[in-house]
């Protein structure tokens, strides 16, 4: 017998999983005795079939699926199962002994597949585990699964920015990837994990990757600028663009691919082309009257796909706008950040010359990082200041952003070297005068008697409920500063709430916001949050807290305590209540393992 062995590094290997927690266990409890199963729908490529496979595993269960082949040959998803001329009854009968069975794929079932496993649903003892697809044409007899109440149905939604995130950072890319990078898979992909893996794997397997140049701080991150590989999966998702026919429609999509998002004279387009695209729900118009593309991938991807001198061509249709539509921006965030205001804003014109690998002034990319860093984005913050520094040699104010963003984040050391030495003070930077900025510092520092009478709106009420004591006044300041995008500085708020009650209940609660807030905020680690603490938890229960905080989920846990899930989770159930945790994803900050680090 021949064998043969593959290079490991051609293997794709899975995922890890996560982000899922809180379905999987709804998944798992629909499992269990005395329940008939449940529907999962969702988005395509939002991760349907890893969460059912993650629910099912260890488990015996029997597995068919739908294709678009099939759809026309009678039981042909249970081919492997029931006798090729059996009936519907008899089909039934031969799956007596199946005690679970997964649903794959159930809207592209054929129609006696689909009745087989409604009846199963109706009548048998068999638990269901059914997958469809939002938006697919199914068979009554699958829709009738929860339309029909025989089911209960969990709709997945896309995996949000966040999980994304942490996805990414786990190892899934095979690289540490830099916020910017992140960011930017986020915004293709809309959450579509199908699409995710295929654009992270074309950018590694191509080389796309470039080290970020960070001397000071080695963060050992990778950067992906540039255009979009049109993978096999990118295409698929963005066919409705790149096979459209018409040329007037066309050639309207690659404009706007090339402006936007920058502003277009709704005039100069082709204005029937212009409502074809907008009926079919690829384009879109603000109130304004700016025309967008209406999926952020479509932009890219035109751009990719058009030949050198198309794109030269529009290019230079669209050239002199980029310099002013930046500087707007720039001034915008300016006007968001005198006015105490950083909640999310968008800012399309610095992301798309980042992306393209495209110089960014410094002046802007030190704004940007400000703004990012008052938000609590501080690896974010981080990054934009790099940008600035790429292109500008020694810009101080991005390096003053640097340098703040790495000392927030828990190495001083690091941003003194960044400054070469030279002081950097605490680094509110909130309000235009130096002075304010330092006094809100000894807000954030505990020494509210240092600020006094210099400053005003909610950094002054913040420095009035620091220096009475006043736990409630402080969780209100903290509940203002989170509306105006202050992230980090609520956080904060709410850990020096903490210590201000004397309820241990409204103590619990502080903790449980400033941690949830904290976790926000890119592994901020400030004097303020230094201060979280842990409830008194028994020996068993701080040793499975422990595990859960660096990342093990509920069945290893109790693989390597030996115990069982339930216990494992009733253990958990009572800590969160002492911690006043919601879910594990608040641990790694009450606990403060050595080697964790926050989402």
């Amino acid at each position: 017998m021949t064998t043969w062995e593959r290079d490991a590094k051609t293997l794709r290997m899975p995922w890890p999983f996560t982000g899922r927690e809180d379905e999987l266990e709804l998944v798992r409890g629909a499992l269990t005795a005395g329940r008939h199963g449940i529907v999962i729908t969702g988005p395509a490529g939002c991760g349907k079939t890893r969460l059912v496979s993650e629910a099912v595993r260890g488990t015996d269960c029997a597995r068919v699926a739908g294709t678009p082949e099939t759809r026309r040959i009678r039981f042909a998803a249970f081919a492997h199962l029931v006798p090729e001329t059996a009936s519907l009854h008899g089909a039934f009968q031969h799956l007596s002994g199946v005690r679970l069975l997964l649903v794959d794929d159930a809207h592209l079932l054929d129609d006696a597949s689909a009745a087989l496993v409604h009846q199963l649903a109706v009548h048998g003892r068999t638990r269901l585990l059914v997958v469809t697809t939002d938006g697919a044409p199914a068979p009554g007899a699958i829709s009738r699964l929860w339309t029909g109440e025989l089911l209960p149905r969990l709709p997945l939604e896309p995996l949000p920015r966040e999980e994304t995130a942490h996805l990414l950072a786990g190892g899934a890319a095979g690289a540490a990837l830099e916020p910017l990078t992140v960011n930017r898979l986020y915004r293709l992909c809309q959450g579509d994990l199908r699409l995710l893996r295929d654009l992270v794997d074309a950018v590694r397997e191509r080389g796309l990757l470039t080290r970020v140049a960070d001397t000071e701080t080695d963060s050992g991150e990778w950067a992906w600028r540039g255009p979009v590989p049109v993978t096999t999966t990118v295409r698929e998702r963005t066919a409705q663009v790149l096979d459209r026919t018409c040329p007037d429609e066309r050639e309207t999509l690659e404009r706007l691919a090339f402006a936007e998002p920058l502003p277009l004279d709704l005039e100069k387009l082709d204005l029937r082309a212009l409502e074809h695209l907008e009926a079919d729900s690829l384009v879109r118009v603000d109130d304004q009257g700016a025309v967008r593309l209406a999926h952020p991938l479509h932009g890219p991807v035109l751009r990719a796909a058009a030949g050198r001198l198309r794109a030269r061509r529009l290019s230079r249709m669209a050239g002199g706008q980029c310099g002013p539509a930046l500087d707007a921006e720039r001034a915008a965030l300016t006007r968001r950040i005198e006015r105490a205001d950083v909640r999310a804003t968008p800012t399309p014109v610095g992301e798309w010359l980042v992306a393209e690998g495209a110089p960014l002034p410094a002046r802007y990319a030190a704004v940007r990082a400000r703004f990012a860093r008052l938000r609590g984005e501080l690896r974010e913050a981080a990054a934009w200041a790099r940008e600035g520094l790429r292109d500008s040699g020694d810009d101080p104010s991005c390096r003053l952003e640097l340098a703040l963003a790495t000392a927030q984040s828990g190495d001083p050391t690091a941003a003194h070297k960044i400054l070469g030495g030279r002081p950097y003070g605490g680094g509110a930077v909130t309000q235009p005068a130096k002075g304010a900025d330092d006094a809100y510092d000894a807000v954030r520092l505990g020494t509210p008697e240092l600020a006094e009478g210099r400053l005003t709106g909610v950094f002054a009420a913040h420095a009035d409920a620091l220096a009475q004591g006043d736990g409630a006044a402080l969780d209100r300041v903290a509940e203002q500063l989170e509306e105006r995008g202050f992230l980090l500085f609520a956080a904060e708020a709410h850990a020096q709430a903490v210590r201000a009650h004397r309820d241990p209940r409204a103590a619990r609660t502080a903790r449980t916001r400033a941690v949830a807030l904290a976790r926000r905020c890119q592994g901020a680690r400030t004097p303020a949050l230094s201060g979280l603490v842990l409830g008194e938890l028994t020996a068993r229960q701080r040793q499975i807290v422990t595990l859960a905080a660096a990342g093990l989920s509920n069945r290893q846990i109790a693989e390597k305590l030996t115990l069982s899930v339930r216990t494992v989770g009733n253990h958990l159930y009572s800590a969160y209540a002492r911690l006043g945790a919601g879910d594990r994803t608040a641990l790694p900050w009450l606990v403060e393992l050595p080697d964790a680090q926050p989402a």
